[in-house]
């Protein structure tokens, strides 16, 4: 394709071209899956209450997403007395776009990534960082005490629970040796099939990972910020129409880019359980998006499944249990590397 445009267009304008292409489709894709994953939560959530969730517009509900995305554009944007406008409307955007520039280093297959940078890893992790100030800004914008408090909540455990993320990350770069996302899939292919995968010599590090994206993306269990009966709505209690929209679409494409990144670090990415037929019949793409889907079922599953934390036991959790494991392991995965000689690049 690279070297179609190229051809086409000329060495100037092709490079450009083909990258502009690449931005378009991903951000098609990854909106239309937010779109979708909002049905696919209602429907598991419904099921798993024994009821049939949306079922009314389009058939089998098809149409929901597009009705509820309607509905919120058709609405007039409230700004509140008070409120400091710029920053308001500014705060949702932050959110959203940060969002979505992260997928630019990710990998969808052997190749198959718009910017293949030697630091992927590092700049995933710089991205997600910085969604804390999204949030930070539209508490203090919105001019109200129960807004700011939540932002402060979410601030605050976003921070919290980053410091884990971090280590987990720490100690799979260990065993890579790289921090390209490539890289890191690469070093998960082996003779064993999934067996190769670090979820399985990594498993406490991959449910730490795990239970850190809740968190980090607010999600049930650990969705203190939108605690309905504490703080009214949270950190977005004064949003509406379109600004609510974009923290709504914010908040899921985060939780697929989460789910991308647990796929990345642990399943694999777009490799086939096992390198025989009929796995390798099917294109990398497929199984990386499947495994983002397993994922994303298990964040929805979790929603359904247990209470919401009390906000002491959340930071008891972040602070004095997973932090500690997290910290240990990676001292326990270097030592494990150097006394067997494992480290990669060694010679």
């Amino acid at each position: 394709m690279g070297e179609f445009m190229t051809s086409l267009l000329g060495p100037f304008w092709g490079p450009p071209v083909v990258s502009l292409l690449g931005i378009v489709v991903i951000v098609a894709i990854v909106l239309l899956c937010v779109a979708y994953l909002t049905l696919l939560e209602r429907k598991v959530i419904g099921a798993m209450h024994l009821r049939k969730g949306p079922n009314v517009v389009g058939p089998f509900g098809l149409l929901q997403p597009m009705a509820d995305g309607l509905k919120l554009f058709l609405k007039e944007t409230v700004i509140p007395t008070g409120a400091n406008p710029v920053v308001f409307v500014v705060a949702p955007m932050i959110t959203f776009i940060l969002a979505l520039i992260a997928w630019a280093v990710i990998p969808f297959d052997d190749g198959l990534v718009l910017a293949d940078i030697n630091v992927g890893i590092l700049y995933l992790f710089a991205i997600s960082s910085l969604g804390v100030y999204g949030i930070i800004m539209a508490g203090w914008a919105s001019n109200s005490k129960y807004a700011f408090l939540g932002a402060l909540r979410s601030a605050a455990q976003m921070v919290s629970y980053e410091v884990s993320m971090g280590f987990v990350i720490i100690t799979v770069l260990l065993c890579v040796g790289s921090l390209n996302l490539s890289e890191i899939v690469l070093a998960q292919k082996g003779s064993f099939g999934l067996f190769n995968w670090y979820v399985f010599p990594l498993l406490p590090m991959a449910v730490i990972f795990f239970i850190s994206t809740l968190a980090e993306t607010n999600r049930h269990p650990f969705d203190l910020p939108e605690a309905e009966a504490e703080l009214v709505a949270g950190y977005n209690v004064e949003y509406s129409a379109m600004t609510f929209a974009l923290f709504f679409l914010g908040e899921y494409a985060n939780m697929i880019l989460m789910s991308a990144m647990t796929t990345i670090l642990f399943l694999g990415g777009w490799l086939p359980p096992f390198d025989i037929a009929p796995f390798n019949w099917i294109p990398g793409p497929i199984w990386f998006f499947l495994k983002i889907v397993f994922c994303l079922f298990v964040f929805l599953w979790v929603r359904a499944t247990f209470p919401r934390y009390r906000y002491d036991q959340l930071m008891r959790l972040g602070w004095k249990v997973l932090l500690p494991i997290s910290l240990a392991a990676v001292a326990v995965v270097s030592g494990v590397l150097v006394a067997f000689d494992l480290l990669p690049n060694a010679g």
